[in-house]
């Protein structure tokens, strides 16, 4: 693979973008134009603007169009070496490696200066703490001074001596929570001196010696100082708070910083702080904020001269700072999390330690400054975490789960690529092989079709000429021989068929018809193909289809005759006694009716024997659940959804072959083949057909008792249609139900089920039926008189089993003498049953009815009996050889085949009908003989024949009536040339032994009108032939 494939790739899908914002844009901009009518070229509304605007829009489609279809010629067809897709990677790899390093980066700069602002944020909160709470007590000291002031000073005697002032601040200590301690210096001259100490009983005492050797708190004894030293004034102090009371009478102008401090307070008039210093006893570091007493009040703008001659005193707080911040930092919950350095940085260059520890850290530091109101004097609070900073995992994590998604996506994309690559490759390999599927799929078309060709056309042959054999003069044996050969042929043909039908399947192209046929006419001819058969083996054989299915439908009739016949010979095959029972309801009436459910006892069954219960055929049926009710039934009104159970009485199914019954080519055992014959593939070929029916397919089975196949097909209702109500008129004169109108027949059979289906099959034919269990109920009847029975229908079952009462019911019948006496017939199942017991032999002659009772043998033997009708009229096919020469008489057919048996086998049969026939063995024959004008009325063609086949012989002859039709509609030839015919087309009618679907339709598509298959019968190309004939065939029938 390679990066142009990669870059293709996303052109493809940008592309289909680009081209889908186009198209969405392009429609409703057109959409406007035209809805606006801006696109009117006669008005000119569009303007110059919005033609350029279209021009452009043009070229930009063009130009995209331009580029797709160069990227499909150059990136599509063309693959870069391997090495250059490596080296992508590669790059996308350190690319991105580069990128998850800057990201790491960054966020740990961010995770640093997030740190950073936290640091700043708490370092600003505790020094804005401690300055506000500084300045509190600053003001109270301030205020102290004015209180002085005011009852000392002011006042003689003063109201204020040592006693008050130590309970006053001691009290008021609360108001000032960060002093240790608060004492009052008044201010004594020299010559005053000796009076104050006098006055006080103490001398002055000089603090610079405490301060050059101090000593431990225990050991200090203020006695032990020394007289402060002459100088022009002293500040001894006079008052204190209870806490510094050691610092009575000692001098503050002799010490270096107090003295200092002093002289500043007292000339700004502002409160002034000491450096830091150790405080007498505790040794902690402190510092006095001090504020000059003065004896009266002064402007603003007071000089300094002016100042120290208005003072009277001094009053000092002593702050201890290591106690102070402390108190601060308990009371945050976050004391523990930085360090708090706080520094008195007047000398930028030595500032002085104030709280906390000297210990140097290369981390981050903050410096918050703090103003105490001093101008003189400069502190900062100098903040860092206690802890180093964490390792910053998120920018870890981050940036590593970056690279791995990266290396993912590579991986991701390398495998996309090499999928497609893999896909392409696949796709031309799937490509080649389906070329080749596809020919092997038209060689096994064309095979099949080769091989059904070569092997029907000498079986039409065969058949043919068997068919024509038994029409003449033979004895029994040479019949029978025929018949055998008969059989033989069309089980052959039937094995083809089978498999032709398999290969349908399996290549998908089984496809159904849509035409109108008669359910019931399907069912009773399905009856005689399988009456020999249940005769000889004594198996009752009966077909019940409920009133509530239309006569008419519309499908396809060769494959549900289909399906019925591979379920009705199976059970045949595999039944020796007892009955084979074809019942057809609507699924509507097997979910809601209780009526039409089969029991599994035997005294409600057909013959007797117990069954297989049906309802278990069908219990996984779509239709019959909850979602299937509601969903499943027909959506159209005139879709008619059929349920079909074939019920039997045989050997049944064995458990463990009950999995594999719809398999193909599968037996039941591998004796069945042997035993039974077969090729295995019926049922499964009848489940695919019932699934092209919109329906399902089930069975129930069990052994020694017998099984039940159900299924299931949508038909569309055609007893609404126009054509079934013309037909049903042009027919009503010719129906058996006209000749037996007002009759009555009496059905006398114990078995209800039975007895169902005799008086199904007799109410066809328009005959009312009443049913009784007995002969003595039928004495009782025929005794009273009051309904006029006109035949009586005896099962044999009854007829043998008590000939006594038959008897007496034969000559009851005989005294009848004012009316004609009931016709007595004798339903029987085997064709070795007698037609009289030995009781009635000589009394009565009973007419035999041989079961399946089906609509066209029970009107021929009731006309005959009854002396009704013409016993001549033919019935669903049957017709009397008497008559048949007249079907066709006057029909000139062309017949055209190259194989010279084919045509004899045509010939025949179509002659038998009376027709003349003319027949050629070319296409080119058939075009001469068929140029208008002509004399023929049909055209049988064969498909595959040399020189010219039956598809270009067939397109010519159309060609020509074609050029004929058209020179009289335009008046240049009269019809009368032609014959008095305006228009010419004559029917052709395929005939081939290729029965591949694709035939057929291009059979159709090159004009033909029918199709018939060979093998062919007689009776088919009769039928074939007559649809074209109506007139004439309607006439005959």
């Amino acid at each position: 693979m390679s990066l142009l494939h990669v870059f293709g790739f996303g052109l493809k899908v940008g592309h289909l973008l680009w081209m889908l914002c186009c198209w969405i844009i392009s429609v409703i901009s057109m959409n406007w134009f035209l809805n606006g009518g801006i696109m009117d070229t006669k008005t000119c509304l569009l303007g110059d603007g919005a033609k350029i605007c279209l021009k452009w829009w043009e070229k930009i489609s063009g130009t995209s169009c331009k580029i797709h279809h160069h990227y499909y010629q150059y990136i599509c067809s063309k693959r870069v070496r391997r090495t250059w897709w490596k080296r992508l990677l590669i790059a996308w790899a350190l690319g991105w490696t580069v990128v998850s390093l800057w990201i790491f980066l960054y966020m740990s700069s961010q995770a640093t200066e997030k740190r950073k602002e936290t640091l700043a944020s708490m370092c600003d909160e505790r020094a804005r703490m401690l300055q506000d709470q500084f300045n509190v007590s600053m003001n109270h000291i301030q205020a102290m001074s004015i209180l002085i002031s005011t009852f000392h000073h002011g006042k003689n005697p003063s109201a204020i001596d040592q006693r008050t002032f130590a309970r006053y601040t001691e009290r008021t200590a609360f108001e000032r929570p960060l002093t240790s301690g608060v004492a009052y210096a008044v201010r004594v001259l020299h010559s005053e001196r000796e009076q104050f100490e006098k006055q006080q009983g103490w001398p002055i005492r000089r603090m610079d010696t405490l301060e050059q050797n101090p000593v431990h708190k225990d050991d200090y004894a203020p006695e032990a100082l020394e007289p402060s030293p002459v100088q022009e004034e002293y500040a001894p102090v006079i008052f204190a708070q209870d806490t510094i009371s050691h610092v009575v009478s000692l001098d503050m102008l002799s010490g270096k910083e107090d003295r200092e401090n002093v002289l500043l307070a007292r000339a700004s008039g502002k409160g002034v702080l000491t450096a830091p210093f150790q405080l007498l006893k505790t040794k902690r570091l402190g510092v006095i904020l001090t504020f000059a007493v003065y004896k009266r009040d002064l402007p603003s703008n007071a000089t300094p001269k002016e100042r120290i001659q208005a003072t009277d005193g001094y009053l000092g707080g002593v702050f201890d700072i290591e106690s102070l911040v402390e108190k601060l930092l308990h009371q945050l919950a976050s004391k523990q999390t930085i360090l708090v350095n706080v520094y008195d940085t007047s000398n930028h260059s030595q500032p002085i330690s104030m709280y906390g520890s000297n210990i140097s850290d290369a981390g981050l530091e903050h410096i918050s400054t703090l103003n105490f109101g001093d101008p003189f004097r400069k502190h900062e609070m100098r903040c860092r975490f206690k802890h180093k900073p964490p390792w910053p995992w998120l920018a870890i994590t981050t940036s590593i789960g970056i690279l791995v998604i990266a290396l993912l996506i590579e991986h991701i994309f390398n495998a996309t690529v090499n999928r497609i690559a893999k896909v392409e490759e696949d796709y031309h390999e799937m490509m080649e092989l389906k070329k080749l599927a596809e020919a092997a799929d038209v060689a096994k078309s064309q095979f099949l079709a080769t091989v059904s060709h070569e092997i029907r056309t000498p079986m039409n042959g065969v058949l043919g000429m068997l068919d024509m054999l038994i029409d003449t003069d033979l004895d029994v044996t040479q019949q029978d021989y025929v018949r055998i050969a008969q059989g033989s042929g069309k089980a052959l043909v039937s094995l083809i068929n089978e498999v032709l039908d398999q290969a349908k399947i399996e290549s998908g192209k089984l496809e159904l018809e849509e035409v109108q046929f008669n359910l019931r006419a399907i069912l009773d001819d399905v009856l005689s193909l399988f009456s020999g058969k249940s005769q000889e083996k004594g198996v009752e054989l009966a077909v019940y289809i409920s009133d509530q299915v239309p006569e008419m439908l519309i499908g396809d009739p060769g494959r549900f005759r289909q399906i019925i016949t591979n379920l009705m010979g199976n059970s045949i095959k595999f039944t020796e006694k007892g009955h084979v029972f074809v019942t057809i309801h609507l699924v509507e009436e097997v979910i809601d009716s209780v009526e039409v459910e089969t029991e599994t006892s035997s005294k409600n069954t057909l013959s007797g024997f117990p069954v297989a219960d049906r309802r278990r055929s069908w219990r996984g049926f779509r239709v019959f659940s909850q979602e299937g009710s509601n969903g499943c039934f027909p959506s159209s009104s005139s879709e008619i959804n059929l349920i079909v159970s074939v019920e039997d009485t045989g050997v049944g199914i064995p458990l463990d072959a009950q999995s594999r019954v719809f398999t193909p080519f599968m037996q039941v055992g591998p004796s069945i083949s042997r035993t039974h014959g077969g090729t295995g593939i019926g049922l499964s070929i009848s489940k695919c057909l019932v699934g092209l029916m919109q329906g399902e397919i089930g069975f129930v089975s069990i052994p020694k008792i017998g099984s039940t196949f159900t299924f299931t097909a949508v038909f569309t209702n055609a007893c609404n249609s126009n054509e079934y109500r013309s037909q049903q008129i042009i027919n009503q004169a010719n129906t058996a139900s006209y000749e037996f109108q007002g009759m009555t027949a009496l059905i006398i059979d114990p078995r209800l089920v039975r007895a169902k289906v005799s008086r199904y099959h007799i109410q066809r034919l328009g005959i009312q039926v009443e049913v009784v269990s007995d002969l003595n109920q039928c004495l009782s009847i025929i005794s009273n008189g009051n309904t006029v029975i006109n035949m009586i229908l005896v099962e044999q079952e009854v007829w043998d089993k008590d000939s006594g009462t038959v008897a007496l019911v034969i000559n009851n019948l005989k005294r009848i003498h004012h009316k004609v006496p009931p016709k007595l017939f004798l339903l029987a199942k085997s064709v070795s049953s007698p037609r009289t017991s030995p009781a009635t032999s000589g009394v009565c002659n009973a007419t035999v009815i041989m079961k399946p009772l089906r609509a066209s043998m029970l009107a021929a033997s009731l006309q005959r009996a009854m002396g009704v009708g013409n016993k001549g009229n033919p019935r669903n096919g049957e017709l009397p050889s008497l008559s048949l020469r007249s079907l066709l008489l006057g029909r000139n057919i062309l017949i055209v085949d190259d194989n010279k048996v084919n045509l004899k086998v045509a010939a025949g049969a179509l002659k038998k009908y009376g027709a003349d026939v003319i027949c050629v063995e070319s296409g080119k024959d058939a075009i001469s003989q068929l140029e208008p004008p002509h004399n023929f009325d049909a055209c049988f063609m064969d498909i595959q024949m040399p020189e010219m086949d039956g598809f270009d012989a067939t397109r010519r002859i159309r060609d020509m009536e074609h050029n004929v039709n058209s020179r009289i509609q335009r008046g240049e030839v009269s019809a009368e040339a032609y014959g008095n015919i305006s228009t010419w087309h004559v029917p052709i009618l395929a005939m081939t032994a290729d029965v591949i679907q694709a035939t057929h339709e291009e059979s159709l598509r090159c004009g033909m009108d029918g199709y018939v298959s060979k093998p062919f019968e007689a009776e088919q190309l009769y039928h074939e032939a007559s649809r074209f004939f109506q007139s004439v065939s309607n006439g005959n029938l």
